[in-house]
């Protein structure tokens, strides 16, 4: 519409330009764009069903497949290996270990430490308080006399006459050369002033002006022109995308019946009448047999495991009978026998 009205409103200029290349550009677009977007949907539809079909599948399998060879055996492992020989051998290693630790160690560090170390640590303080204070304050006394006397030399030496050389001598001599350094500023600010208004009115007139007109006069109608032709151009391309997608949404449409009616309906008819059925007869003389060895190979390993766990309790008392130690009540630590089948 606004380029119509500048058309109507300046005959003959940027207006004519742009309605006389509208329609070639918008078919020449057209006919680019619509291969690339039917590609570009086809590309789209073969990377979703690849991820629901084919990616998502083989990721769960490949989860499942790690799991079963890195997760289970290290679970397996840590329960049924890990977990009873620390509970019923290292932990009473661990106490027999503690007490001889206790014998051997701690008690001669106790009385090391209040036989021997504690007389030693009350001589040290004793000389801390009775010789070694005494005697900092003695050097402290000395420090601080040596230092007031060479803060009066020093102010004698030094500080007076240099406060009387910078009063009677310097201060005028400074006044004298900033006196003369502001009448050189104010002769150099004159020279730069002149000097800097002739470049300027020079610059201005050889390169300023000529420049501006060169914008207003070329470069600003040529923008112009090139300004509307992009905005067309720009315009052809939406409208030839939007076309594009419905020519291939249609296309897609008629080849999703196609391969619908031609590969979809003939497998979903083999899977119900000829599969199913021989799914379900495997399932019957082969998958639950299986299944019932397993659960059977199951209840002997947990009876045989149940076995492990009672001897284990059993030499964990006499280990602590051997070293001394109350071996507590038969039944403390025990768990009750469970059913075989539970």
């Amino acid at each position: 519409m606004d380029l119509e009205k500048g058309s109507r409103e300046e005959p003959g200029g940027e207006g004519r330009l742009v309605v006389a290349l509208r329609m070639p550009v918008r078919i020449v677009v057209l006919v680019l764009v619509v291969p690339v977007r039917m590609v570009w949907d086809a590309l789209v539809v073969a990377g979703r069903f690849l991820g629901d079909r084919v990616f998502r599948p083989v990721g769960r399998a490949l989860l499942w497949v790690g799991r079963a060879v890195l997760v289970w055996p290290f679970v397996a492992l840590w329960r049924w290996v890990l977990v009873p020989l620390w509970r019923w051998v290292l932990v009473p290693f661990g106490t027999a270990l503690r007490w001889l630790g206790t014998v051997l160690v701690v008690v001669p560090a106790g009385a090391l430490y209040r036989w021997v170390l504690t007389p030693l640590g009350h001589a040290a303080v004793w000389f801390y308080a009775r010789v070694l204070t005494p005697l900092g304050h003695g050097l402290a006394v000395c420090a601080a006399a040596v230092r007031d006397a060479l803060l009066w030399l020093g102010r004698g030496l030094f500080v007076v006459p240099a406060v009387w050389l910078y009063r009677w001598v310097l201060t005028p001599v400074g006044h004298a050369l900033l006196w003369c350094g502001r009448g050189l500023a104010w002769l150099g600010s004159l020279l730069v002033t002149g000097i800097g208004t002739a470049l300027y009115w020079t610059v201005r007139v050889l390169v300023v002006l000529p420049a501006y007109a060169v914008w207003r006069w070329v470069l600003s109608p040529v923008g112009r022109v090139l300004a509307a032709v992009a905005r067309e151009v720009g315009a052809a391309f939406g409208h030839a995308w939007r076309i594009a997608g419905y020519v291939s949404l249609a296309v897609g449409r008629a080849l999703a019946a196609v391969f619908r009616w031609t590969v979809v309906e003939p497998a979903r008819w083999v899977y119900r009448t000829v599969l199913t059925p021989v799914g379900h007869a495997v399932r019957a003389a082969v998958l639950r047999p299986v299944a019932q060895a397993a659960r059977s190979v199951g209840r002997v390993t947990r009876d045989a495991l149940r076995s492990v766990r009672v001897t284990a309790r059993q030499v964990r008392r006499d280990v602590r009978r051997v070293l001394g130690m109350p071996a507590g009540p038969p039944g403390i630590g025990t768990r009750e026998k469970r059913p075989v089948g539970r």
